[in-house]
């Protein structure tokens, strides 16, 4: 059985490491690539605005204007509005209306594609507003007219929205009325606002203090912007305020975007419940509203709904009034400004538990009755308020509203949603049942807690500007992942990526203090990553430090992907070392050039951190700020036979290479005493080689000869590391012929940490304990290791505890265990232990059991078995969708099931693609598990035309999968046989 990676969240031992964990484990917003593609950052700044006008050009526009004044005295004359007539050679549908009260518009079912999102660096503040109205010019000077621009024009301001719904579960429907208070700050007859997949049936527009109405000359849909028009009889006057009143209606969709709805079964009857998901740009679906980040307002909401029901929204119900015939309307009380993509509200018969912060705050989690009643949401309650404390005094900003809900539910896009007050998770992210969940499980659940809570700072507190900075508030919430886990947890050992680079050269009171200060300044409002790193800068100075954290930054925020530092001895000056940077790239036939810098494209102000040592000594760290493309340095203590160590504990956000003979002495140290170098540094050389080597700057052999001294390595990371790192050379070599050599390696340096360790007693009685989570984790790491690779022992023992399983109907399967075991016996047993596996999938009511049952089904070595779960993973009442991508993504890292999959997607993508389309991380998702394995020149062929037939977008995540598979066949040419010489001829010694 090839190697299955059985651990897709882990605590992250290197920067690259945690990067390639946190899209799998949160959804986590953020696109990043998996290990074969290049680390993305966003793309440097490009600018489309310097046009070069021919003199045709100049006498066409001449023309143009000509005819232009010519039609507007005609129409004058003739008392046609223009802007009507504007408007309809634009070509948007004519809706009748010519009251104050408009008649109704319908948009095209389905119609309109998302929005598209300029490339323009936003800025907050003054620089913010700059930019923006140098955009609307930019935008002006295309003739486009105000609907047809990307993002909505500037002269208008919500500033309050009333909203009343009504929820109707028995149909699915909805109807709502929202009444939005507008601020005018340029005169314009049109209002635009954004509207997607409802039917528009009134719009009143009236002063807010004069009786007045304003006359409504009519309405469209414009769905290639996702707006709705109104066009008005006259301009709203500047420096006014006005209520635009619209009453509508639409489905509460079966998807899982906007307000959908879900359901679960409970005694054997189904019930459904209604929840929205409104980010990125998913409020428009709900509600019309001003759908962009920076139009924060305040908002007062009321859903109607039927009293077997409860309703939950952002903030507290404030009034609820009960009707005769069944129905009842909760009033919720007004929220701070806030961004839409953050509202919320759901509507279910769930249950609840509740506790109390020691600042007042309210916490409950509110699940399936029979999930409250077994407790399965008291470790995430519990936790919640000791984290709102943690941040409270970290900050110095008290949490800002007076409750916090968490809601699990059964289907969700993501891992769950940040909403101010009302965060959304999906049940296997939030419910953890003590006695059947492993202490793994029990990690991924507090390190997306943590993640969601830090967001009610760094996201719905402090929003950012536009989307190309979304970064900013996942980075923080991603670094805290580890700073909030560390604070529950200490010991465990958590580092992270960028996030940390910067707070390690700061200073992390330094930093601490910086952001309390930007908190502090931009609650409640917008900000930038220029807002952020001048806050920085400026508590650096407060300590008598100059640095320019915006310059240091932008290199690492604008620019794509990460270095690699090499270290060079000199082999003609002592204590002389060169230190070049470039960009890391896996496929180094691709790398893209920016013509603009020539040869000196991609470079960064690196703040690298270095010691030397030798075989019972390590000096203590000192930092080179490297900003060249190759800089020499004088290494004062560097003696001939010590070594060099770069980048220590892992702080910087980089690789590290050296040349081979630092590399030997590096492994004659591992060899010889490994505790000389930190565990964390151990790590990461053991990623760093793995990565280099299959990147092709580094011989293949170097990470292999690494690996020999595990057998006396008793910590976790460093073999989590190993793990991790040989999980994708594994799916390169699993089809191959060869493939038994790399098997058998690896088998022999696992053998003896394997005898050592054994297999864990069963601890159904037991609590999950902290103290012995390092030591369990590592025994878990070389079972799982030791079973991928056919250790026959281990094979027995799975085998054992899966047969006593099905024979007594206990299941006294350790829960660390647990998924190893359950794939391990779907492997290697016969078609009665799928079908048993099958039917505890869906007996089991334990959201952390349902998950690694369905994911070991998987691991079947029939292809007849694996073809028939595929096409089950469609029928949504069999497996929920978001976990139909985990079916499909897993049966393409069988290596039985590889091609299986990779045709089941080509065939199913139209399905797929209305499924997951618009989930825009979903879909990416999707794309990149099928194929990042694909690693034949037949494959990349089908890939190619596939892209070129199939319909849909993912059109960036079709992209990097070109460059991952061409990547993976450039390897397989390069250097498998390197490899497999290397290792043929370390079996015979």
């Amino acid at each position: 059985m090839a190697l299955e990676e059985k651990r897709e969240k882990r605590p992250p031992v290197t920067p690259m490491m945690i990067e390639e964990e946190a899209a799998l484990r949160n959804g986590s917003r953020g696109l990043t690539p998996g290990p074969w593609a290049e680390a993305a950052g966003p793309r440097p700044r490009t600018t489309e605005r310097h046009i070069a006008v021919h003199k045709r050009l100049v006498l066409g526009f001449a023309v143009s204007i000509l005819a232009l004044l010519a039609v507007t005295m005609i129409a004058v004359l003739l008392s046609v509005r223009f802007e009507e007539c504007g408007a309809a050679a634009d070509g948007p549908p004519r809706a009748s209306g010519n009251g104050s009260l408009s008649g109704a518009a319908r948009q095209p079912p389905g119609a309109g594609q998302p929005p598209g999102q300029p490339e323009e660096e936003a800025r907050g503040g003054e620089a913010a507003e700059e930019e923006e109205e140098e955009e609307e010019e930019w935008q002006r000077r295309q003739e486009l007219p105000p609907w047809a621009r990307p993002r909505l024009p500037r002269h208008l301001r919500p500033l309050h929205y009333n909203l009343m719904l009504s929820a109707f579960m028995e149909n699915f429907t909805f109807s709502g009325e929202v009444n939005v208070q507008l601020e005018v700050r340029n005169a314009s007859r049109y209002i635009v606002l954004h509207a997607h997949r409802m039917h528009i049936e009134a719009v009143r527009v009236a002063e807010d203090k004069l009786a007045g109405g304003v006359r409504v000359a009519r309405t469209f849909f414009y769905p290639q912007t996702q707006v709705f028009v109104v066009v008005l009889n006259r301009s709203l006057e500047v420096q006014r305020s006005y209520n635009l009143k619209i009453i509508y209606n639409a489905l509460i969709e079966n998807e899982l975007l906007g307000f959908f709805r879900s359901s679960y079964v409970l005694h054997g009857e189904r019930r459904f419940l209604a929840v929205t998901q409104f980010s990125p740009t998913h409020a428009r679906k709900a509600f019309p509203c001003f759908d962009e980040p920076i139009y924060k307002a305040t908002f007062k909401i009321s859903i109607r709904h039927q009293a077997t029901y409860l309703s939950l929204s952002n903030m507290p119900v404030e009034t609820s009034v009960f009707e005769e015939d069944g129905w009842v309307t909760d009033h919720f009380s007004q929220t701070p400004l806030m961004s839409t993509y953050y509202l919320a509200w759901a509507v279910c018969n769930f249950t609840y538990r509740e506790t109390v912060t020691k600042s007042g705050v309210v916490v409950r989690l509110y699940a399936r009755p029979d999930a409250i009643r077994r407790g399965s949401g008291d470790y995430a309650l519990n936790i919640t308020r000791s984290l709102i404390e943690f941040y409270e005094d970290y900050f110095k900003v008290p949490y800002s509203l007076p409750k916090l809900d968490l809601l699990a539910v059964p289907k969700h896009p993501y891992a769950a949603m940040e909403n101010w007050g009302l965060s959304v998770f999906v049940e296997q992210r939030i419910l953890l049942d003590p006695s059947i969940s492993s202490i793994l499980y029990l990690l991924d659940v507090t390190m997306v807690i943590v993640h969601e809570l830090c967001h009610q700072w760094f996201g719905d507190l402090v929003t950012p500007v536009w989307w190309e900075d979304v970064w900013l508030k996942e980075g923080f919430a991603h670094y805290f992942e580890f700073v909030g886990t560390d604070y529950l947890y200490p010991g465990w050992n958590m580092g992270a990526a960028l996030i940390r680079m910067l707070a390690n050269f700061m200073g992390h009171s330094v930093f601490q203090m910086g952001l309390q200060d930007y908190l502090t300044i931009h609650k409640y409002g917008n900000a930038a990553r220029n807002d952020l790193w001048n806050t920085l800068s400026k508590a650096l100075k407060r300590v008598g430090k100059s640095v320019n954290i915006q310059e240091v930054m932008d290199q690492w925020t604008l620019q794509m992907g990460y270095p690699v530092i090499t270290i060079l001895g000199n082999e003609t000056t002592d204590n002389i070392i060169v230190i070049s940077q470039e960009r890391f790239v896996y496929d180094s036939d691709a790398k893209p050039k920016d013509p603009s810098r020539g040869d000196n494209s991609y470079l960064w102000q690196i703040p690298l951190t270095i010691a030397v040592g030798n075989t019972s000594h390590i000096s203590s760290e000192a930092i080179i700020w490297v900003s060249n493309k190759s800089e020499h340095h004088r290494i004062p203590a560097f003696e001939e036979a010590g070594w060099l160590l770069g980048n220590i504990n892992q702080t910087g956000y980089f690789r590290v290479n050296y040349d081979i003979r630092n590399w030997r002495l590096l492994i004659n140290q591992l060899t010889r005493n490994h505790e000389v170098i930190s565990v964390s540094n151990r790590a990461g050389l053991i990623d760093d080689a793995f990565n280099l080597a299959r990147a092709g700057y580094l011989p293949q052999n170097i990470p292999l000869e690494i690996i020999r001294y595990l057998s006396e390595e008793k910590d976790f990371l460093p073999w989590h590391a190993a793990s991790r790192a040989l999980y994708p050379l594994d799916k390169l070599l699993d089809r191959t012929e060869n493939y038994n050599i790399f098997n058998e390696y690896i088998l022999r340096q696992v053998a003896s940490m394997y005898l050592k360790l054994g297999w864990p007693m069963n601890n159904l009685n037991k609590s999950l304990v902290q103290a012995s989570y390092q030591h369990e984790e590592l025994r878990r790491e070389v079972i799982m290791l030791a079973c991928s690779f056919g250790n026959k022992h281990c094979h027995q023992q799975a085998a054992t505890l899966i047969s006593d399983w099905i024979s007594s109907n206990r299941n006294r399967i350790p829960l660390n265990v647990r998924d190893i075991v359950y794939c391990t016996g779907v492997s290697l047993m016969d078609e009665d232990v799928w079908e048993f596996i099958w039917m505890k999938f869906h007996s089991t009511t334990a959201v952390s059991e349902k998950k690694i049952l369905l994911e070991a089904l998987t691991c079947s070595d029939d292809r007849n078995l694996l073809n028939r779960l595929l096409n089950l993973s469609l029928n949504s009442e069999v497996v929920l969708d978001q976990d139909a991508i985990d079916v499909i993504i897993h049966v393409a890292r069988n290596p039985h099931g590889r091609d299986l999959a990779w045709k089941f997607f080509r065939e199913k993508w139209k399905i797929l693609n209305a499924r997951y389309g618009e989930a825009l991380f979903m879909n990416s998702k999707l794309v990149s598990g099928v194929t990042e394995f694909l690693n034949t020149e037949g494959e990349l062929r089908e890939l190619k035309n596939f892209i070129k037939s199939y319909e849909g977008g993912a059109a960036v995540s079709f992209s990097r999968a070109v460059e991952t598979v061409e990547a993976n066949v450039r390897w397989q040419r390069l250097y498998k046989e390197e490899l497999f010489h290397w290792l043929r001829k370390s079996l015979t010694h």
